[in-house]
C-alpha cells in the first residue's frame, strides 16, 4: 500500500481534492508533493469540472452534477482511470468537515458512530457538514473497507479560545442546553497561515503573536497567541463577524425579529436574506464578487464603492481588536481569494495603520497576486504577509497524524 494522502475539501457548492505524496512521514506545510489535484465547481446544477495530474493528464468539463456524493464518484472514477495514479495505492483519505461542535476537538477516524454524530451536528452548519457527509459515504463506496478515513473539522483550530472568547452574555443554563458558544470557523485556514508564517520566517511559534485574515467569499479573522486561537470573527455560526460575499456579519441581535415581525415572515426567512442575500451583494444590490464591485466603483457606482468601504472598515476595526486583546503583534497575514489577489483591498484596509507602526510597501503589495510575499516595508513595527492558503496540506498532515496517533494506541 502506497503513502498517498486524498484530502477531499468540501464546500457548499464545491469539492477540492488534492492526492499528495507523504512517503509516511508528516511534511513541512508548502512543501509536499502533489500527484493530483482538482476542482468540482457549482456543483447542485451545470457544474464546472477540472483536474489534473502531475504528469499532465487532464480532464475538463461541464456536467450536471447533482450533489456532493456524485461529485466525489467522478473524481475517484477519474483518479482511477489515470495510468500514474491508482486509487488501490492510497494511505488513507481526509476529509475537511465544517462543524466538530464541542465533540469533535481534533483530527478522529471515521466510523459509523463518528459519521452519525456529525450528522447530528448539522443543524449547527447545514450548508457545509451534510456536502461532507455525503463525500465521506461516497467514498466509503467506492474505496475498499481497508483504505481508513479521517475527518478534519474547520472549528478545532478555535477549541482553544478562552472562556471571555467563546461565551455569549446569555443565560448559562440555556448556552448549556443548546451548545451555545462561539465556536469560531475557517479553522485549517487560520492554521496554515500561522504554520507558514513562523516557517518562512523562521520564528519558533511558542513566540508568535499574529492576527491573520482569510478574506474570500467567507471572510473571519482570527487572534493567535503562541500558535493558539485566542479569539475569532465568527461564532456559533458562520454568519457572525466581517462583511462577506453575501453574508451580514454583525448585527444587531434585534434585527431578525424586527424583520421577521414586519415583514411578517418566518425567522428562518430573515436568516436566509442575512446568509445569502446581504454583505456585499445586499449593500451593492449587484454583486458578491469583490473584482465586479472594484470595477464598478471606479465608474461611479456610489453602491458598489460603499460595499467596497464597508467590507475595509469591518477589516480594520477588527484588527485594531484583535491588537488590542494580544498587547500587538508581530505580523497580519492575509489569505483568501481576496486577500490574497486584491492589493487594492489589501492597501485600503491598512491605510491609516501607520499610527501603530504598520507601514505597505507599495510596491511590493501591488506586484503579490497569488503569491507568498512579505508586503510591509522593511522597518515597518507590525509586518504584512500574503499568504496563499492551501487546507488541503493540512487536512493531509493532520490525517497521517491521526494515524500514527491511532496506530500507537
Amino acid at each position: 500500500m502506497g503513502d498517498n494522502i486524498l484530502a477531499i475539501n468540501c464546500g457548499s457548492s464545491t469539492l477540492k481534492f488534492q492526492l499528495i505524496e507523504t512517503n509516511g512521514e508528516i511534511t513541512t506545510l508548502g512543501q509536499e508533493r502533489r500527484l493530483a489535484s482538482g476542482i468540482v465547481d457549482k456543483i447542485c446544477g451545470a457544474a464546472i469540472i477540472k483536474f489534473t495530474s502531475e504528469n499532465g493528464e487532464r480532464l475538463t468539463e461541464n456536467a450536471e452534477v447533482d450533489d456532493h456524493g456524485e461529485a466525489t464518484h467522478r473524481m475517484l472514477d477519474w483518479l482511477n482511470s489515470l495510468s500514474s495514479l491508482k486509487t488501490a495505492g492510497l494511505r488513507a483519505v481526509g476529509h475537511r468537515v465544517v462543524h466538530g461542535g464541542n465533540l469533535f476537538t481534533e483530527p478522529t477516524l471515521i466510523n459509523d458512530e463518528v459519521i452519525e454524530a456529525i450528522e447530528a451536528l448539522s443543524y449547527l452548519a447545514p450548508l457545509h457538514n451534510r456536502p461532507s457527509l455525503m463525500a465521506i459515504r461516497a467514498a466509503r463506496e467506492s474505496l475498499v473497507p481497508a483504505v481508513p478515513m479521517v475527518a478534519i473539522f474547520d472549528t478545532s483550530f478555535h477549541n482553544t479560545l478562552p472562556e471571555q472568547a467563546y461565551q455569549y452574555a446569555i443565560p448559562k443554563e440555556l448556552a448549556l442546553k443548546h451548545r451555545i458558544r462561539r465556536y469560531g470557523f475557517h479553522g485549517l485556514a487560520h492554521q496554515y497561515m500561522t504554520e507558514r508564517y513562523t516557517a518562512i520566517t523562521s520564528k519558533p511559534i511558542d513566540q508568535t503573536k499574529l492576527v491573520t485574515l482569510q478574506l474570500g467569499n467567507g471572510c473571519s479573522v482570527t487572534a493567535v497567541n503562541g500558535g493558539r486561537s485566542v479569539d475569532t470573527s465568527m461564532g456559533f455560526t458562520p454568519l457572525e463577524g466581517l462583511v462577506m460575499g453575501t453574508r451580514s456579519g454583525d448585527i444587531d441581535p434585534s434585527l431578525p425579529g424586527f424583520l421577521a415581525r414586519s415583514e411578517n415572515v418566518d425567522i428562518e426567512e430573515v436568516e436566509s436574506w442575512l446568509n445569502t442575500r446581504s454583505g456585499l451583494l445586499g449593500i451593492s444590490g449587484r454583486s458578491r464578487d469583490m473584482r465586479e464591485l472594484l470595477e464598478a466603483e471606479r465608474q461611479g457606482d456610489s453602491s458598489a464603492a460603499l460595499a467596497v468601504e464597508m467590507f475595509c472598515y469591518r477589516v480594520r476595526k477588527y484588527i485594531g481588536g484583535y491588537l488590542a486583546a494580544l498587547g500587538g503583534a508581530d505580523a497580519i497575514v492575509l489569505g483568501g481569494g481576496i486577500g490574497e489577489n486584491s492589493p487594492e483591498v489589501r492597501a485600503r484596509i491598512c491605510d491609516g495603520m501607520e499610527w501603530f507602526g504598520l507601514t505597505l510597501d507599495q510596491e511590493r503589495n501591488a506586484a503579490t497576486i497569488g503569491s507568498e510575499e512579505r508586503i510591509s516595508v522593511n522597518n515597518s513595527r507590525v509586518h504584512v504577509y500574503v499568504i496563499p492558503v492551501d487546507e488541503e496540506s493540512i487536512i493531509a498532515r493532520d490525517t497521517v497524524r491521526c494515524l500514527y496517533k491511532h496506530l500507537q494506541k
